[in-house]
């Protein structure tokens, strides 16, 4: 089964915040996210714009995924890019064939999957109302939504299999609609969610295309060794040096072990690491 990796750098560059970089556990769980997809499922390419293929280049990289393909708009077509800081997934998805996997840099699957005609996603999520609020809570231009069910719970995308094209032109061509009539705001959260994960949900719903969840909402916690997603781990790695450093050990001798042809990246990374974190 193919997948995709995607790269947007548009949201960063939105931030003035000077050139590209990738934090060092972040490149340790996107080649294991790489890799692990390759042995256990197929291949895998990275969707990016020019200046994410420019940075993986460089950095020397880009031999983890089958295909490096830049196909992301860099100015996302005039989408804000604070505002909608995940929507270069729905560009690069517009240019996927079904069935595919999105499947995010942070989010590693350690076994061999079973897709088929169902819908696939990381895992449902809670309908708060402060994070998904009801459809009215929206400003829109001039796009109209279809008559979506407003009870379905969202779907958490860091993992998305979409079985057909049909599927995914629906899905893709109703984000990206909502995401160019929004009327610009300092939302930046539940605008996003809804273009990317309730929309995603919604749009199922709307076509009875049946939906499967690799995680249980209720258990996601708990531990389990088919799946790893960093998630919220980021930050807790940011501000503690000393579960960072563990993190990306284990990460090394898990590439050292299961992948030695690709030992390589480890140097690359923690060079990276030394000049970020001024060791």
């Amino acid at each position: 089964m193919n997948a995709i990796h995607i790269i947007s750098t548009a949201p960063f560059f939105a931030k003035k915040s000077g050139a590209f970089s990738v934090e060092d556990f972040d490149l340790y769980c996107t080649v294991l996210s790489a890799l692990n997809w390759r042995r256990h499922n197929g291949d895998i390419a990275l969707y990016t714009d020019k200046a994410g293929a420019e940075y993986y280049e460089r950095i020397g990289l880009t031999d983890i995924w089958n295909e490096v393909r830049v196909c992301i708009p860099d100015d996302l077509e005039g989408v804000d890019p604070q505002m909608f800081w995940a929507g270069g997934k729905l560009f690069a998805l517009r240019e996927a064939s079904a069935p595919c996997v999105m499947i995010d840099t942070d989010f590693i699957v350690w076994k061999k999957l079973a897709l088929g005609e169902e819908l696939v996603a990381a895992h449902r999520e809670e309908l708060y109302p402060d994070i998904y609020p009801p459809l009215p809570y929206f400003r829109l231009n001039d796009h109209i939504l279809p008559p979506f069910d407003e009870s379905v719970l969202p779907l958490n995308t860091a993992f998305l299999y979409l079985p057909d094209d049909d599927l995914r032109e629906f899905y893709v061509s109703q984000a990206i609609a909502f995401m160019k009539s929004a009327r610009s705001c300092e939302d930046r959260l539940c605008y996003m969610v809804f273009a990317e994960q309730r929309m995603a949900a919604m749009c199922a719903e709307y076509t009875s295309t049946p939906v499967r969840t690799l995680l249980d909402k209720d258990h996601l916690f708990f531990p389990q060794d088919s799946f790893t997603h960093l998630w919220g781990a980021k930050q807790a790695m940011r501000d503690d040096p000393a579960q960072r450093a563990e993190f990306c050990r284990k990460s090394a001798d898990r590439i050292r072990k299961d992948f030695p042809e690709y030992s390589y990246t480890i140097d690359i990374i923690q060079k990276i690491g030394q000049n970020t974190n001024g060791n």
